[in-house]
């Protein structure tokens, strides 16, 4: 079965304070979802239109389990205290089998 992955691109964050809130609940609602951090705001080389802000990769064993840990009670309210302290692209992406 392919996995699944979220990644986020923050494009711009004005309130540091609520994204360590936010990671706070995030960290919990993802480790409950089967979610695994394999990358989390370290060293980036952007090329072309990439941007060097912070870059999130979290695996999940699949594409479902992934949607669902976005859905769930826990990261909804994790999502309520970042609300818009960042400008992100946040996509949930389906892994190669």
């Amino acid at each position: 079965m392919a996995k699944g992955y979220w990644v986020s691109v923050y494009r711009a964050i004005s309130d540091p304070e609520r994204l360590t809130a936010y990671d706070k609940l995030a960290g919990p609602a993802v480790q409950a979802g089967g979610g695994r951090v394999l990358s989390r705001g370290g060293r980036v080389v952007a090329h072309e239109a990439g941007n060097t802000q912070r870059v999130v990769l979290i695996e999940f064993d699949s594409f479902e389990q992934a949607v669902a840990a976005y859905e769930s009670e826990a990261y909804q309210k994790a999502l309520v205290v970042l609300s818009d302290s960042v400008e992100r692209d946040f996509r949930i992406i389906d892994g190669i089998g």
